[in-house]
């Protein structure tokens, strides 16, 4: 029952809001068939499946509101989570944020999800490929991959009416020399699991674990650095780029709380912070990486122009926030496009005197939202370019710098790639802060 039809969610859906008496009352429901296959050692160590449904149902007494979910979906148990949802809804403050419910709306058609299913086999299949690699090269292998079908469906006592399928699966891997003094990684994530080819991705980080064996230390300072995309994207709990994109928030720049207030007061829509050839914009009807069709509140997501020609074209705007300031609101976008030229990675190598080639970054944290400054380290393949080609491998290193000040200290923009659920250009960028090593692999 995980993935039901946009008739079946609705009928559902259009059941339960009959048993509410609130002034408005929306049901949600959000499904997921997925499986997983993890391994360490060259070894498969879990393997797994999930296959889920949830509904969730908010009533509201004028300004107040209250949430109840639950999982099965007999008739008893559906009247009930309404009554429960409407026994909390009168219990609660009014909410001082209230806007009320969205009508009818009209939404865009997104590509259609894939075809594709992640079977048992083929995660096994999969699995199979980067172990054997690793095997054979006498290398360790230390992998994930996830994948499914998902479905989100929103009605409302107001006429609105959502429904929207995606397919997703993600694949990372990390390659160890026997001794761990080399390390690589590698990760991707597709629409249709068909197009992913786990041996590759493995080659590439066996490379670099064989490549990082034996890496001298570097004195700290400021570097011409080429990111990989992993690098901007990649974190355990923020990326460079990510956390540059979820600060074109509107809200957070008015009160005073971003990069993006203005001094003396309001925000800096329309002012050029970056350089010139930096564009990034979203758009959920793109083929590589089609995006959700509407928000958490059912409101319809379009193309959005974030930064143009290094100018912040537009900020997002809650509902709230929206009609407090008198203007449109802007649907939270699920991912975003920077465009970039045609080089590959190894191509932005060749082009480069002397620089550092990062693989990718973690355990990033913001030191200063106000400025944006970020620090974290590198890892997993940290290597010094001299004279268009890979010198040596270094050890890794701590950086400090803000993607304001990156973005402004563009070299050369590589060509996009598709990675969480983005489109993503290496850059060269120069200047960039590193200030202490790290001995960590």
């Amino acid at each position: 029952m995980a993935i039901l039809s946009k008739d079946e969610a609705q009928a559902l859906l259009k059941k339960v809001l009959t048993y509410s008496t609130a002034d408005e009352c929306e049901a949600s429901l959000r499904g997921r068939t997925s499986g997983n296959i993890r391994y360490a050692r060259n070894s498969v160590s879990t393997a797994g499946a999930q296959d889920s449904v949830s509904l969730a149902v908010e009533a509201r007494f004028g300004k107040r509101a209250g949430v109840a979910t639950c999982n099965e979906f007999d008739d008893a148990t559906l009247r009930r989570c309404v009554q429960r949802a409407e026994e909390i809804a009168r219990l609660a403050p009014e909410n001082p944020e209230y806007v009320p419910l969205l009508g009818a709306q009209t939404y865009l058609s997104p590509p259609s999800a894939a075809t594709t299913v992640l079977t048992p086999a083929l995660r096994a299949q999969a699995a199979a490929d980067s172990m054997t690699l690793c095997t054979a090269k006498n290398l360790t292998s230390a992998g994930f991959l996830d994948g499914g079908t998902r479905f989100t469906a929103i009605r409302n006592s107001k006429g609105l009416e959502a429904y929207q399928q995606s397919t997703n699966t993600d694949f990372s891997v990390t390659v160890r020399t026997p001794d761990g003094r080399g390390s690589g990684y590698a990760i991707a994530d597709v629409t249709d699991p068909a197009k992913l080819n786990t041996k590759a991705l493995t080659q590439r980080a066996a490379d670099k674990a064989l490549g990082s064996v034996g890496a001298k230390a570097i004195e700290p300072g400021k570097y011409t650095v080429i990111l990989e995309p992993a690098a901007l994207m990649a974190g355990d709990d923020l990326s460079l780029l990510g956390g540059l994109v979820s600060g074109l928030d509107a809200r957070s720049a008015d009160e005073g709380r971003s990069f993006m207030t203005k001094k003396g007061g309001g925000n800096r829509k329309g002012e050029k912070l970056f350089d010139e050839r930096i564009n990034i914009y979203s758009d959920p009807l793109n083929a590589e990486v089609p995006g959700n069709a509407f928000d958490g509140d059912g409101l319809p997501t379009q193309r959005m122009s974030w930064v143009e020609k290094g100018v912040v074209k537009n900020l997002y705007y809650s509902r709230y926030w929206a009609e407090k300031n008198k203007v449109a609101p802007t649907a939270y976008p699920s991912g975003f496009i920077m465009t970039g030229g045609t080089q590959s990675t190894a191509e932005l190598i060749k082009g480069t005197q002397k620089g550092i080639l990062v693989t990718r970054l973690w355990y990033i944290r913001e030191v200063d939202p106000q400025t944006l400054l970020y620090t974290g380290l590198t890892r997993d393949g940290t290597f010094y370019i001299e004279n268009g080609a890979i010198k040596f491998p270094i050890k890794n290193l701590r950086f400090n710098e803000s993607p304001i000040i990156m973005l402004n200290n563009i070299e050369a923009i590589g060509r996009p790639v598709r990675l969480a659920g983005c489109l993503v250009p290496p850059l060269k960028i120069r200047d960039f802060t590193f200030t202490s090593l790290s001995d960590a692999i």
